[in-house]
C-alpha cells in the first residue's frame, strides 16, 4: 500500500498506474488516497513526480488560484 495526502501525486500516481483503492476526505479536511503498490513503487512515482512538468503545472494552478482568491 501506498498512501498520500497531495491530489497531485495522486493523479501522477494514477497516470502511472498504480491502482487507486480508496479516496477519502478526513475529519481534519485532509485527503487520503490509497493505492495498491505491490511493486512498492510508490514512493520512487512520488519523487519522479516532484522533478516532472506535471509538478511544475501543478505549482503555476496553485499560484493561479492564489491571485484569483486573494482578498482586494
Amino acid at each position: 500500500m501506498y498512501i498520500t495526502s497531495d491530489i497531485a501525486i495522486a493523479s501522477f500516481l494514477m497516470m502511472k498506474g498504480l491502482k487507486l483503492i480508496s479516496a477519502e476526505k478526513e475529519k481534519n479536511g485532509r485527503f487520503k488516497f490509497t493505492f495498491d503498490d505491490k511493486d512498492s513503487k510508490g514512493h520512487q512515482l512520488s519523487v519522479e513526480f516532484l522533478n516532472s512538468e506535471s509538478a511544475k503545472f501543478d505549482a503555476h494552478v496553485k499560484n493561479l488560484k492564489n491571485i484569483l482568491f486573494q482578498e482586494k
